[in-house]
């Protein structure tokens, strides 16, 4: 089946140097290892490779002059000589006095104070690739679906299920029919009564959730509108998904699993659809919002005895 969304991701305007390291921390773990190595040494050394010929990067990263085209194609550039003029663009980017890189690896024996500054810009690190590679075309697109839908049902499981719970809390206040579902056979009997006009949002990291896929291809079936939101823009997700939203996520180590900094990522990308919602649908948005703040001041007011 062909997914018209993907159609599109392909020819979409190639990346601003400043988003092609977002892009290739995305797309890595989907690459194959020739091609990683190509992705992983333009990103580490962008002035080195933006200096080399298409020959030239072959020879050093041990692939063929096909694996860094084909490499350069995926990252969302025509050809090589469109991906060196990127890479010329972050070089000078990266030495106009941007501050020296933190590792954010995480030691057992690390001092609290080390842990905090090392989340801290793997965090800003993870939101940053975010917002440089999240497509606004894409995101536009769903706002637009989200403002008019009459239902939003909204699928997550484990982490991403938390990130679900969260934007359904918020579409709520402002007067929207939003459901989060983390139970997926509750999930996919919901998703059998949507239609056209309704919006289905599945959440899901690696893209390949089956929990979170099947629902999202039964209400695609049933017409309604689908938004997949993951890291993944090439995963089997995104077969039953109208619209795209990718997320960035930090290097995994073995004191910070992945579920945090996709976590991290994805709470960012539903914030964005939430905001943009609130804008489209203010004249209702706001008299509903500051309804629930009034039903809950009594909640936050200091008890009298």
């Amino acid at each position: 089946m062909t997914n018209p969304v993907k159609e599109i991701f392909n020819r979409e305007a190639p990346p601003a140097p400043a988003a092609l390291a977002a892009k290739v921390r995305t797309l890595s773990p989907s690459m194959t290892r020739s091609m990683q190595r190509v992705a992983e040494a333009v990103a580490d050394d962008p002035a080195g490779c933006a200096a080399l010929t298409v020959t030239g990067l072959a020879e050093l990263t041990g692939t063929s002059e096909a694996t860094v085209v084909r490499t350069a194609r995926l990252l969302g550039y025509p050809g090589y000589r469109d991906l060196r003029l990127a890479l010329a663009g972050l070089a000078a980017h990266q030495q106009s006095g941007r501050a020296p890189s933190v590792t954010a690896d995480i030691a057992v024996d690390d001092p609290i104070a080390d842990v905090v500054t090392k989340l801290a810009y793997d965090e800003q690190q993870t939101l940053a690739d975010t917002a440089a590679g999240l497509d606004t075309v894409q995101l536009g697109a769903a706002v637009a679906a989200a403002s008019t839908a009459r239902r939003i049902d909204i699928y997550g499981v484990g982490a991403s299920s938390l990130v679900g719970l969260d934007l359904a809390q918020k579409l709520l206040r402002i007067g929207l029919i939003a459901h989060a579902h983390t139970d997926p056979h509750l999930a996919v009997t919901n998703a059998v009564q949507l239609r056209s006009g309704d919006v289905a949002i599945a959440i899901t990291h690696s893209g390949s959730t089956g929990d979170v896929i099947e629902p999202l291809r039964v209400a695609f079936d049933r017409g309604a509108t689908t938004v997949a939101i993951t890291g993944r823009p090439d995963g089997p997700v995104t077969q039953y998904a109208d619209h795209v939203l990718t997320t960035s996520t930090a290097r995994e180590s073995e004191l910070r699993p992945a579920a945090m900094s996709s976590r991290t990522s994805q709470l960012l990308v539903v914030d964005c659809l939430f905001i943009g919602v609130a804008q489209r649908t203010y004249e209702t948005a706001a008299p509903a919002l500051a309804a629930s703040y009034e039903a809950l001041a009594h909640r936050h007011s200091p008890r009298t005895r």
